[in-house]
């Protein structure tokens, strides 16, 4: 936010902080700020509280690296899912995408982001050494990967599955009903939908 000394400092400051939030400029930051100035004390309280308490009490799940309250996320606690597939996503935000389509009814495993050497992501920043443990205990499973259409989500297949010996799990990935270059949050449900089910075999060219 420019700096006018006829704003309050203190406005001027909760703007600056909202300003860094993703895709968030300062005049979107401005209305929430002044949004938030209108709410009841009580509200502002426990909005802050709830920010304060995800950043100290958040964890990520011993067996998957999703985000959960607990040392295993609710999804890796349901006996009643497919014990035998893991769907290999980016963050969060894909197994929200996911789950909402109702069509995938396995387990998850999260890399908390992908191999991408111009940001400084390497394999040793990702949760690869957690996957291949999973898998030793996989029983003729399969593992879909559910990556960005994108060249670095392409190299990251290709390592995970170089990595991963294993004759007896077959690795698929989503059938490109998603658009090259999307992120799986940008697709509508049904496109995402028929992406898993019509799944197609993954395959690399030594």
């Amino acid at each position: 936010m420019q700096e006018n000394n006829l704003l309050s400092a203190l406005l001027s400051d909760a703007v600056s902080e909202f300003s860094k939030l993703p895709s968030i400029g300062s005049k979107t930051a401005l209305r929430l700020v002044l949004h938030l100035l209108k709410q009841p004390e009580e509200s502002i309280l426990a909005f802050s509280q709830s920010l304060i308490k995800l950043k100290e009490n958040v964890r990520f799940c011993k067996i998957c690296n999703n985000i959960s309250d607990s040392d295993i996320c609710p999804i890796c606690q349901q006996n009643s899912r497919n014990q035998n597939n893991i769907c290999v996503v980016e963050g969060i935000k894909d197994v929200i995408s996911i789950e909402q389509t109702g069509q995938y009814n396995g387990l998850y495993h999260v890399l908390g982001g992908i191999i991408s050497p111009m940001d400084g992501i390497g394999p040793n920043n990702l949760s690869i050494d957690l996957l291949e443990n999973r898998v030793k205990n996989l029983n003729n499973g399969e593992i879909i990967f559910a990556l960005p259409a994108t060249m670095e989500g392409d190299t990251t297949c290709f390592f995970i599955h170089k990595k991963i010996k294993n004759e007896n799990i077959k690795f698929s990935t989503l059938a490109r009903g998603i658009s090259i270059g999307d992120d799986l949050e940008y697709a509508d449900e049904l496109t995402l939908g028929r992406s898993i089910i019509n799944r197609v075999d993954f395959t690399i060219n030594s």
